[in-house]
């Protein structure tokens, strides 16, 4: 699977707080959420995020509460692919259980610069920084985490494994 978009730029330690504030814990819906995702962060952000486009962060992306919002209300804003040096365990298993691709790749959240265009295969790790003309290499998502992303999540990949039986 490839993805192109726009990098926007995060910093270390980027909790769940920060990706969704916890005054809109409110609601479960993507929409509602995304409209406020990152808002503390950059207020910018929810409204200007297009589809396709790649969130890039340092170290422990995702840290603090357990909470699911946090990949939701990304997925929601669509924002295709978060990349990030290091992501908190929980945040990390959570994107996957929602459907959200992401890739650790330190050299990557390293060189990578808010607005650089992305293009990413996820199959393979690879992840091209078209406007440096650098190449990357993350680990590359493990087949069966792969097809929860391409069945949009968990819930949906159970669901379709117990339509075929």
């Amino acid at each position: 699977m490839k993805i192109n978009g726009k990098a926007w730029k995060f910093g270390n330690d980027v909790d769940t707080d920060a990706i969704i504030p916890a005054r809109y814990l409110i609601s479960n819906d993507p929409e509602f959420l995304a409209k406020h995702c990152m808002e503390d962060a950059d207020a910018q952000f929810a409204s200007s995020v297009q589809p396709g486009d790649v969130m890039v962060a340092g170290k422990n992306f995702g840290c603090g509460s357990s909470r699911e919002h946090a990949p939701i209300s990304i997925k929601g804003a669509g924002v295709s692919c978060v990349i990030a040096h290091s992501f908190a365990r929980i945040f990390y298993r959570n994107c996957f259980n929602m459907g959200l691709p992401i890739l650790e790749c330190p050299e990557a959240a390293e060189r990578i610069q808010a607005g650089d265009q992305l293009e990413i295969n996820l199959d393979e790790g690879i992840i091209e920084n078209r406007t440096r003309n650098e190449t990357y290499r993350a680990q590359a998502i493990p087949p069966f985490m792969q097809k929860l992303i391409a069945a949009g999540g968990l819930m949906e990949y159970v669901r379709e494994q117990t339509n075929r039986q």
